[in-house]
Formats: C-alpha cells, structure tokens, sequence
C-alpha cells in the first residue's frame, strides 16, 4: 500500500497518473449514450484502459482509474454511489499488478503461453470482482440497485473489456514502455516488495473476501438465503440490511489482503 502514497513524491508517477485518468475518462466519456442495461450501466470498453495502465505504471493506474471513473461519472449523473466507485475502481487498476508481481514471477503480461494466459487471466478477474462487490454492495445498502444487478454485470463488464481489449493495447505498448524504461518498477525502484508468504497470505485473503461477498450479495440481494439468525424485519427486499452486515465483513477482509500484498 506504501506505494500508493509514495507515487504522489515522484514527479513522473504523477504525470502518469494524470495520462491514466485522461484516458480512461476520454474512453468513457462517449459511450455514456451507449445503455448495457438503460439505467444501470452502459457499454464501457474503457475498462480495458485500468488493466493496461495497471501493468505498465502501478500505482500511477490505481489513481488513475479512481479519477477517471471520477469523471466519467460526472457525465452521467452524479449519486451517492459514486464515492464507492471511486474507491472500487481504485482497486480495479490497483490488483492487476500487485497480483501478477505475486504469480507472474518476472514474467511478462503479454505472454503467450498458457500459463502466462491463466495467470493474466486471474489477475484481471481478481480485479474485475472487487470492484463489482464494492459497488453492488454499495447500491443495495443505499437501495440504489440490488446486488445482484449490478455486481454481475460490471464483472461481465469488465472482464469482457480486460479478455478483448486489453491483451492487445498491452502487446503493442508494454514492449516500448519497457524500452523507454517507464514501467513504475523503473520510475520507482525504491519501493521494496514484500516478502512472499505475507503477499500470498494477502492474496489468499483478497479472494476469500471477494469470493465471499459476491456468492453471498447475490444470495441475500435476490432472496435465496434468509438467514435465520437476523430479525424477520430485517429479511425484505431490497434486503439492505443484510446485505450490509454480512457482506460488509467480507468485503473488509478482501481489502484486508490487498493493503498485505
């Protein structure tokens, strides 16, 4: 987490933070007249610019994502909602690289092979659902939208964008970033990581917690588990309530893992 407060002392970090957020709000910003579901979300193929930015410049991509959802959001309507979407796309560009420097052990995310692919493919879906937890959590305590709705369709969303987008940005731009010696490893060479076992026990973490609170929003926002130890009058839709005591815990623990990797 150090690096998330010491990017904001390195002068490139920042100005590559602020090339991520331009970018992921230029990408947003348009296809804000494009409706997934009228309403809810809309087509977002700029969610592909998070996990590009996430490999190339770290921390720099974690603001960036935050902000430029930030402003993306000012276009389409400004809800209480949105102070939870700035930290779930936080999270969004900040877990594809603090994952893949756990799994990728040196290996670069435009690998080809199998492995390389799975692993790339479990960084982004680590990603992907934190961030629709956070935010389906979020809409249903503030009944906004139930869980279920939204939580699900920004993990489609999502990874859809970061599946048939992202591989192909990242092939054409990390060989000449990391030429140009502008990965974050090389603008902040002074970040340590670590040691392996606390990264791991952090991931193990982030997906019991994240795992945890998507299987029980989507069970308690939909009805298909009344928990028997809450008050009846706590157990009607839209299920707020519940939702709020027993995926919050969850959710504490993923962030939890997160700050340990």
């Amino acid at each position: 987490m150090s690096e998330l407060r010491l990017m904001w002392r390195n002068t490139r970090m920042v100005v590559l933070c602020a090339i991520s957020a331009a970018l992921y709000a230029a990408v947003l910003v348009p296809f804000k007249v494009v409706p997934l579901i009228p309403g809810v979300t809309e087509l977002r193929p700029a969610n592909a610019i998070p996990v590009v930015c996430s490999f190339l410049f770290g921390p720099a991509a974690a603001w960036g994502s935050a902000i430029g959802n930030m402003i993306g959001d000012f276009f389409g309507g400004v809800s209480p909602g949105d102070i939870f979407g700035f930290f779930a796309n936080l999270a969004y560009g900040w877990i594809p690289y603090k994952v893949w420097e756990l799994i990728g052990r040196g290996q670069s995310p435009i690998s080809r092979s199998p492995l390389g692919i799975l692993k790339y493919v479990i960084a982004c879906l680590a990603a992907s659902v934190l961030c629709a937890d956070l935010v389906g959590w979020a809409d249903n305590v503030l009944v906004i939208r139930p869980f279920a709705m939204l939580g699900n369709v920004i993990i489609f969303n999502n990874m859809v964008s970061a599946l048939a987008l992202s591989p192909f940005i990242l092939a054409a731009v990390y060989p000449r970033v990391k030429k140009g010696r502008m990965l974050y490893t090389d603008v902040m060479p002074e970040v340590k990581l670590k040691p392996v076992p606390i990264r791991a026990t952090g991931f193990a973490l982030l997906i019991a917690g994240e795992g945890g609170a998507w299987i029980l929003g989507n069970l308690l926002s939909t009805g298909y588990w009344a928990p028997k130890f809450l008050p009846a009058w706590m157990i009607v839709a839209p299920y707020d309530k519940p939702v709020l005591i027993i995926v919050g815990p969850f959710l504490l623990l993923a962030f939890a893992g997160l700050f340990m990797m």
